[in-house]
């Protein structure tokens, strides 16, 4: 054995040996459907994001952006369409939380797959004109919801869904702000109870007041939306105040808007709720209950006029 082999270092006169390397793999290509909320993150220059959570039907990447959405929901046709989501035919698989994506140009890439996005779809669908007869026989249903479903144990005990309602009813900025204030990031979880209790709340004031003609619900929601989106990505989870921002908007999931269409006499309330309040372990009751008091401060602040 010569000195060179015995150091590791290539012998005189015999050439250097090249290790077999493999090109990278192409991605997979596929169609998807996003949501218009989302279309600026997508159609802006190809950026970098990471995987903050994966699951069977869903994944969410954070995007290296100071604007909003900036976490994008990657999700199956059997998942909840959230607002901000890219919704995909088949199922991604190997991927988990950490793991690098890009987001841009067009599409997403993430897990060796490169969806390319081929149909838009409207997060918030304006409701046709509702008078408050329509709405009014919508309470008792949801408060009939409210008191048999679960919910945060902390949050009722906070005492802050109480004071949002009063204020809201009234028309109060100083104690719906106030109360917006100590939910915001309120319970755990991915979406804690707080934030989905002022998600439903926020799509509520400014579809149903719109639809009712009552001015004052959505200039009701223009504060509080300000108010909620102005830090919410140092309250809560970035997941759920990207979710917020889009409820500042009025966008939110079908299941929802199912809500809301049940709330205006446009289909059936109680099939709707039953499809909400099957999110999540509390999600769907808390998004509910959020509901009830938009729908309760439109009415009242309606009669104000």
């Amino acid at each position: 054995m010569s000195v060179g082999t015995r150091l590791g270092t290539r012998p005189r006169g015999r050439p250097a040996a090249t290790p077999a390397s493999r090109p990278p793999a192409a991605p997979v290509y596929v169609s998807g459907a996003a949501s218009v909320a989302v279309r600026p993150a997508l159609e802006s220059p190809r950026r970098p994001a990471r995987v903050l959570a994966a699951f069977p039907l869903a994944l969410y990447l954070e995007v290296r952006s100071e604007c909003e959405p900036h976490v994008v929901a990657v999700v199956t046709g059997e998942a909840t369409r959230l607002p901000n989501a890219v919704v995909l035919g088949g199922h991604l698989g190997g991927v988990s939380a950490g793991d690098d994506a890009w987001v841009g140009d067009g599409g997403v890439e993430v897990g060796g797959v490169s969806i390319r996005v081929r149909r838009w779809w409207d997060p918030a669908p304006p409701l046709a004109p509702a008078g408050p007869e329509r709405l009014a026989p919508a309470l008792d249903v949801l408060g009939r919801v409210r008191a048999a479903s679960p919910r945060q144990p902390g949050l009722a005990s906070d005492g802050a869904p109480a004071l949002l309602e009063r204020g809201c009813l009234a028309g109060s900025l100083l104690e719906s702000i106030t109360a917006a204030e100590r939910l915001i990031g309120l319970g755990p979880g991915l979406t804690p109870s707080g934030d989905d209790m002022l998600a439903g709340l926020l799509v509520a004031l400014r579809h149903l007041g719109a639809a009712a003609g009552a001015p004052r619900a959505v200039w009701l929601a223009d504060w509080l939306a300000a108010a909620v989106t102005y830090d919410a990505r140092t309250r809560t989870t970035p997941i759920s105040a990207t979710l917020l921002h889009c409820a500042a908007r009025g966008e939110t999931s079908p299941e929802v808007t199912g809500v809301l269409r049940g709330v205006a006499g446009h289909q059936p309330l109680e099939p709707a709720l039953r499809r909400l309040l099957g999110l999540g372990h509390t999600s769907g009751a808390d998004l509910a209950w959020g509901v009830q008091i938009g729908l309760s401060a439109v009415l009242a602040l309606r009669e104000d006029q």
